[in-house]
């Protein structure tokens, strides 16, 4: 009883950093906004700074949360359901399949609707997860022999994004902003495709006993009368319509679906009710913390969230890799 009340306290601590960071990072960019004034102009006492916030910063911030969020909560899921820590949406391909297909509308069809590269991003990110599901039918793979096709699958990616950027350097620079992962100009009419992330939220709270009992293993899991090839792709499936939309908006920011979970592991343990909740507010704070970074070092200059979350999760990453060849 006293440990589930720690870990309460510990998700309300959570989401007041979360309050706290939103209000100071509505401040941060070439204009400068005091936390005061911040809160006066929400309250409606003060409209020196509305125009900026309702406009820009509002906006910027709730998708910052949202995708966050998104990409921490797919993260928690992969490494659940593949059974590797060191699994996430970037690291097994599913990232890289979204920025392939968008680098090809970006490149191939510079003057398409702006609403074309998000669906070809979702589309891509679908590509590789079916890519990955018709492997583990036909092939009965290990959930861990399915990471290393992920891996494969992104490498893949990897080298069409080059070929594309090699043969069509025009447009590198716009396919490099959009490659690296920013918030830069995102607005409210992005923050409409985030939609279904907010719709999947109550789909997932319900699943989180199925995936406790797919942690204890598939033989476990069937003795308790679980479908759990019928399970892990639904999971999956959620998992990629998460990444898929967040990377759509922003672009392919790492590490947060990977460095995330690690750290709610650390805070709340491994139970899932408690677990993709914290991540959730983990990854928010993380990329709202990143994209401030990125808006408030040197002004008016951004740095891309994306390049903020790749130095600090690349050494993380090198940290739990070496860690797991440890134990």
């Amino acid at each position: 009883m006293k440990q589930k009340k720690q870990t309460y306290m510990k998700i309300l601590m959570l989401v007041l950093l979360v309050i706290v960071a939103s209000v100071i990072s509505l401040g941060v960019g070439a204009v400068y906004i005091s936390p005061v004034e911040v809160i006066q102009t929400l309250l409606g006492t003060s409209q020196d700074g509305l125009f900026i916030l309702n406009n820009y910063r509002i906006p910027r911030i709730l998708i910052a949360l949202i995708v966050g969020a998104s990409l921490a909560v797919a993260g928690a899921i992969l490494q659940g359901i593949l059974k590797n820590p060191l699994a996430s949406p970037d690291v097994i391909g599913v990232t890289k399949g979204a920025g392939l297909l968008a680098v090809f509308v970006i490149i191939i069809f510079p003057g398409a609707s702006m609403i074309a590269v998000p669906i070809a991003a979702f589309l891509g990110a679908a590509v590789i997860a079916l890519v990955l599901m018709i492997f583990s039918h036909t092939s009965g793979a290990k959930p861990y022999t399915l990471a290393l096709v992920g891996v494969a699958l992104g490498a893949i990616c990897q080298a069409g994004i080059q070929y594309f950027m090699i043969k069509f350097p025009d447009n590198v620079n716009t396919t490099l902003l959009w490659l690296t992962g920013s918030l830069w100009g995102r607005g409210w009419s992005e923050l409409w495709f985030l939609l279904p992330a907010l719709i999947l939220t109550p789909i997932i709270i319900i699943f989180t006993p199925k995936l406790d009992i797919l942690n204890l293993g598939d033989d476990v899991a069937s003795g308790l009368g679980e479908r759990t090839r019928a399970l892990r792709y639904t999971l999956l499936g959620i998992a990629v319509i998460l990444t898929g939309v967040a990377v759509a908006v922003v672009g392919t920011i790492g590490f947060i679906g990977l460095i995330a979970p690690h750290i709610a592991r650390r805070l709340v343990g491994i139970q899932s009710k408690f677990l993709l909740p914290t991540s959730a507010l983990t990854g928010a704070l993380f990329l709202l913390i990143a994209d401030s970074v990125g808006r408030g070092l040197v002004p008016p200059i951004e740095i891309p969230a994306g390049i903020v979350t790749a130095i600090i999760g690349g050494p993380y990453f090198l940290y739990l890799l070496r860690k797991e060849q440890s134990s």
